[in-house]
């Protein structure tokens, strides 16, 4: 059990729900509020931002009890993308890509980078 509270999980945790606040802060309003003016949906953003940050400031400084900034820094776009994509596709209805799949293969390559000196250790 104690390898499912260990720091790397509990970040990873909190930022995935970070991340669907934050994707739905920043083009939640393209799809709801694209009639409305900006500004409204700029508070409106704000208001659902709040809630990204209440669980991405604890998980980043948890996260930094267990890995470097930059393995703090790849993690969070690592789960950017995964929470990215199938918003786009399945709320935003967007087509699906074959760009996401090679940019997935690119974070691979960074997550490769950035972790292996710690794997390696």
């Amino acid at each position: 059990m104690n390898g499912l509270l260990s720091p790397l999980w509990i970040t990873t945790g909190l930022l995935i729900c970070s991340n669907l606040f934050m994707t739905m802060a920043w083009y939640g309003h393209l799809k709801h509020m694209n009639e409305k003016p900006w500004y409204l949906a700029a508070f409106v953003s704000w208001g659902i931002a709040l809630f990204e940050y209440l669980l991405q400031v604890p998980a980043n400084r948890i996260g930094y009890t267990a890995l470097n900034l930059g393995q703090l820094k790849i993690l969070q776009e690592v789960i950017t993308l995964s929470v990215f994509v199938p918003f786009a596709v399945f709320y935003m209805k967007e087509s699906l890509k074959w760009d996401y799949l090679w940019a997935a293969l690119c974070m691979l390559g960074a997550v490769y980078f950035i972790f292996r000196s710690s794997v390696s250790n």
